[in-house]
């Protein structure tokens, strides 16, 4: 094998200037060739303030690099026939039937007219279902609604949630159109209707257990607590590049990740490690150890938005070339700041900068750990996708 073409040192030259800047505390990262891991190191820490240097069984806050885990649980669910990916959401939460759908301009959660058609599990796993966040789009009337039924409370089970959502209205009428949202919390209580299970318990009996995600659940428990990275946050949220790290272990709530809460969120609730997402990108990709069938994979890392439509972000806007499969991103078309080589690539990430990526015509696949709250498509993400790509030599 060519020396050259596995050389990471430029990857690891430019992450550690990241660090050194204060931009992130610390990253790590294992890059696939085929199913081969051909480049894993960390740089930086895991506790600045404490000097401890960041190493491959701390654990992350993964945030919405779980809703990969709940897809693959709803996708063996559909492999087991017992979900159907175009079922309408009353079939199993009858709560969430006859939706009615915010007007346009609507200045009032009552202004609304009943939506042209059910909710269905593909609109779920795609955004596409007209549900939304509370937490991107401030001074609209959903979030206001949103947050005043304190849907996104860790102290509101899911059950309740979903009892919560069923009051209020879509933003849009399901399949017009992509917002992020809290679409993937609902597929979480869908599992736990369909298997009779909790789904800390499918997840573990179906998904961990199986691939050795021995540190991956919704907590860490007390004696591992020792493990789990500093959250920190950056000087401007404007301006990634601003130098300077403050700490914040206590958000998104007090005590986050550190005990259990009623609220399992398939959006954005577990913790994991290195080796545990590294194992779980590797069951996606084609070899013995997958969970998933085939065609069921390429289902999921096909864009299944219409021609023309693409993910959009009310604080970015559209994003270009990127639509949406199931569970995640699909690069139909690099932009500037994509490896060029990238079409086709399946990725998503987590707020504070966990990332994952499998690109099945660049033969490579990835998982990127960091914990700077917005490291979501940061600048030094970026950076970091393109010299891995050119690594790789893909």
């Amino acid at each position: 094998m060519d020396a050259k073409v596995t050389d990471f040192s430029a990857v690891r030259t430019a992450m550690q200037r990241y660090v050194d800047q204060e931009i992130i505390a610390g990253v790590s990262w294992a890059v696939l060739r085929g199913r081969d891991v051909v480049d894993q190191q960390c740089v930086g820490f895991a506790d600045r303030e404490a000097n401890v240097a960041l190493r491959p069984d701390h654990i992350f806050r993964a945030f919405s690099n779980t809703k990969l885990v709940i897809t693959i649980a709803i996708l063996l669910l559909v492999e087991e026939g017992r979900i159907g990916l175009d079922d309408a959401i009353e079939k199993f939460l009858p709560q969430l039937g006859n939706r009615k759908v915010l007007k346009d301009g609507a200045t009032s959660l009552a202004d609304v007219e009943p939506a042209k058609g059910s909710i269905t599990i593909r609109q779920l796993l795609t955004h596409t279902a007209g549900l939304s966040y509370g937490i991107f789009d401030p001074g609209t009337v959903l979030f206001k609604g949103y947050n005043e039924a304190k849907v996104l409370n860790p102290l509101t089970p899911l059950t309740d949630m979903i009892d919560r959502l069923g009051d209020l209205p879509l933003s849009y009428h399901p399949g017009a159109s992509w917002e992020y949202s809290v679409a993937t919390d609902v597929l979480g209580r869908v599992v736990e209707v369909v298997s009779g299970k909790p789904l800390d318990t499918f997840i573990k009996a179906r998904i961990f257990e199986p691939l050795g995600m021995v540190d991956t659940g919704f907590w860490v428990p007390g004696a591992e607590q020792g493990r789990l990275v500093a959250y920190y946050r950056g000087a401007d949220v404007l301006d990634p590049m601003k130098p300077g790290l403050w700490r914040i272990d206590d958000l998104p709530y007090p005590q986050a990740y550190r005990r259990p809460f009623p609220r399992l969120s398939g959006g954005g609730g577990l913790v994991s490690t290195l080796p545990d997402m590294l194992a779980l990108v590797r069951s996606l990709l084609p070899g013995e150890e997958r969970l998933l069938k085939p065609d069921t994979i390429q289902a999921m890392m096909t864009n299944q938005l219409p021609a023309g439509q693409t993910i959009r972000f009310a604080m970015l806007g559209p994003i270009p070339g990127k639509g949406f499969g199931l569970g995640g991103a699909v690069t139909y078309q690099p932009g500037p700041f994509d490896p060029p080589n990238s079409t086709g690539e399946f990725q998503w990430g987590g707020v504070a900068g966990t990332h994952l990526w499998i690109c099945p015509q660049a033969n490579t696949a990835g998982v990127l750990m960091a914990q700077r709250q917005m490291g979501f498509w940061n600048p030094f993400f970026f950076e970091f996708k393109r010299l891995a790509y050119q690594a790789v030599g893909a």
